[in-house]
């Protein structure tokens, strides 16, 4: 298993000892990338049970999870966020039925964490929404990917492919499924094997995933067109003041929390994702 991070020492350890209950057989092992910029290598030891290993280099998570896989030797590789925690039992559930021959990816559940109605409100309406749920990306048609949020890869396949992309910032999880399949290997979805994704706190960090992602689906849309197509922005920003002037009238006239978030976060989200086509999907190279 392959974890990718990037923040401060204590949140290391958080992370490390929040992964401590995954339950790992003989043969099994876990890595936590630390890929946080100018963080000297922690010198853990190779043999602990989640070993930390450091790759800072590049400031990718595609860097982070090349780096990763290149540690183990088992025949799947099991990538899941940081930013997430993971079922106890996510390798039994994973294998659960034993994956087809042709099958090269593996879509695990991501549970965007419970909030409460009077919770904060950004984490709230990606509750109600499922901003992370796998559903999103398998509505795609033929360009359906699984979110490496948590994902699992056949080895054989991930190497013959060459792996992640290392140089761009978001999209490298489609970009390998769309590699993937052009190879003729299939992918399978393994709700059951499940994580929770902790949700940003804040508007600011709601927004700046979302100009991530933007960056990434214009950059997937560059190298295999027709996929995410751009939106008009002049319609789409209409669209978002008629969505929430109209929503939040109803909100009030119901006294509907609920109803009055995803007038304001729907359109902030499909705003916030257009406008970050308009940013880089890549990270310089640190020397």
């Amino acid at each position: 298993m392959v974890v990718p991070f990037r923040g401060t020492a204590a949140e290391l350890d958080e992370l490390r000892w929040a992964l401590s209950s995954l339950a790992l057989d003989p043969g099994d092992s876990l890595v936590v990338v630390d890929n946080t910029p100018g963080r000297e290598p922690a010198g853990e030891p190779g043999e602990a049970r989640i070993a930390v290993r450091s790759a800072a280099a590049v400031a990718s998570p595609g860097f982070a999870r090349n780096r990763g896989a290149e540690r183990g030797s088992a025949e799947w590789i099991v990538f899941f966020d940081a930013d997430t925690v993971p079922a106890p039992d996510l390798l039994e559930r994973y294998f659960d039925p034993p994956p087809r021959e042709r099958t090269a990816l593996l879509a695990g559940g991501v549970l965007d964490e419970a909030v409460p109605p009077d919770g904060r409100a950004v984490a709230r309406y990606a509750h109600i929404r499922g901003v992370m749920a796998q559903d999103n990306t398998f509505g795609l048609g033929d360009w359906s990917f699984p979110q490496t949020a948590n994902a699992a890869c056949r080895r054989t396949a991930f190497d013959a492919a060459g792996g992640f992309r290392e140089d761009i910032r978001a999209g490298e999880d489609a970009d390998l499924t769309f590699r993937l399949r052009a190879a003729g290997w299939e992918v399978e979805r393994r709700e059951a094997a499940a994580v929770v994704h902790r949700s940003r706190q804040t508007v600011r960090g709601f927004v700046a995933q979302k100009l991530n992602h933007g960056a990434g689906g214009a950059w997937l849309a560059d190298r295999y067109p027709g996929t995410f197509p751009p939106r008009r922005r002049p319609g789409l920003v209409w669209w978002g003041v008629r969505t929430l002037a109209g929503g939040l009238a109803g909100a009030v006239r119901h006294r509907e929390r609920d109803r009055a978030l995803w007038a304001v976060f729907e359109p902030l989200e499909h705003l916030s994702y257009e406008f970050g086509r308009s940013l880089s999907n890549h990270d310089r190279r640190r020397r």
